[in-house]
């Protein structure tokens, strides 16, 4: 695998770099190129012959990948690239921020607000927290509230029980079965149909 990045430059220094790269372009015209960068790795700045233009490497919202080929037909990976120089020119305002908002593509328009999953809201006491514990943990250790969270859960658990009990219905009591051999007075005997009356008959 090969370290690549995307280089970005005006469009007057795009041309003198195209001119430069040509195979047409002889030795006496050959203008030199140099770029540099400051002790914080971000900002730094773009030679091009006696020209001096400011520059910030950036990096991608999503990582692309670069295919070489030698036939026009089989393509061969070469790299990822995650990272892009953007060149601008001395009056252009410097990015606020590391991470570029658009990809390479019209399609990645401000991807990261359109096209990516919004991060959770955490608080960031309770990831400390959790990571200490975890850390204590793994080191042999013990929790440090652990007292602490078995309160809460021992408390949660009877608070879910009161509402268990508060909340399941009164049981209603069933009338008792009457005893084999005796007869409702209440009940009234089914009138008996005339074939029934026949069938007794016979």
């Amino acid at each position: 695998m090969e370290e690549q990045f995307i280089l970005r430059v005006p469009p007057s220094v795009s041309e003198r770099i195209d001119r430069l790269l040509s195979e047409e372009a002889s030795t006496s015209d050959e203008i030199p190129l140099d770029l540099c960068f400051s002790e914080d790795g971000r900002s730094g700045t773009f030679m091009i012959g006696n020209e001096e233009f400011p520059a910030s490497l950036l990096d991608l919202p999503a990582v692309v990948e670069s295919f070489k080929t030698y036939d026009d037909c089989a393509l061969v990976k070469t790299a990822d690239i995650g990272q892009m120089i953007m060149v601008r020119e001395s009056g252009d305002p410097a990015p606020s921020t590391v991470e570029y908002r658009h990809g390479l593509t019209p399609p990645m328009k401000d991807a990261r607000k359109r096209r990516f999953r919004r991060e959770p809201d955490l608080n960031p006491e309770l990831v400390q927290r959790v990571e200490k514990d975890l850390l204590n943990i793994l080191s042999g250790g013990t929790i440090e509230n652990a007292n602490e969270q078995e309160e809460v859960v021992a408390n949660e658990n009877a608070r879910d029980a009161n509402k268990k009990v508060s909340s399941s219905p009164t049981p209603v009591e069933k009338p008792e079965a009457p005893e084999a051999g005796t007869s409702n007075p209440t009940e009234v005997e089914p009138e008996r149909s005339e074939s029934e009356d026949s069938d007794d008959s016979m």
